[in-house]
């Protein structure tokens, strides 16, 4: 790879971490040529991006990019696949999922959000993860909640003052 292919890739590399709020480093090395399509295709199904990286052109890609990843450089070790998705649990729900056939890929550490997770451990923490989405949608349910049941309140007991009212006025008239 000549020093303007790997710029290249460096220049890329920057742009999809720039562009992705939701980044998973995995280990994939092992897999069967089999087991490694199923991925593929599962990912592609769930819209996620997965790519195998250099970890030193991932590396320094990082290190140009405005984000803050933390220590996640520190795992850029062995072989590495990125994925990219837009849904923050969505990598590790694919991980968990495909882990019940084969003990890969194994998470090295994830960028959600601005927040750095390193360690395969933090897999369960991860798919238990809220997306923005439903986290807006639970607030709206939340939101929602007291003011439907004021409406229904003043609906019902506002029947039940002008039955009270008539009632009083037929008996005084």
């Amino acid at each position: 790879m000549t020093r303007e292919d790997k710029s290249q890739v460096i220049e890329e590399l920057t742009a999809e971490l720039a562009n992705n709020a939701n980044i998973y480093l995995t280990d994939i090395s092992g897999m069967n040529a089999v087991t490694t399509s199923n991925l593929r295709r599962a990912c592609f199904k769930a819209n996620v991006k997965l790519a195998v990286v250099k970890n030193t052109l991932l590396e320094k890609a990082m290190e140009a990019s405005d984000r803050d990843f933390g220590d996640l450089p520190s795992v850029l070790k062995g072989n590495t696949s990125v994925m990219y998705s837009e849904t923050g649990n969505v990598p590790a729900k694919l991980i968990k999922t495909f882990r019940k056939k084969s003990e890969k890929p194994l998470l090295k550490g994830a960028f959600i959000e601005e927040s750095v997770y390193i360690g395969d451990s933090q897999l369960d923490m991860l798919v238990d993860i809220k997306s923005k989405e439903e986290l807006i949608g639970e607030i709206v349910g939340l939101l929602q909640s007291p003011a439907k049941n004021v409406v229904s309140a003043l609906k019902s007991s506002g029947g039940k003052i002008a039955g009270i009212i008539k009632t009083l006025s037929e008996k005084e008239g």
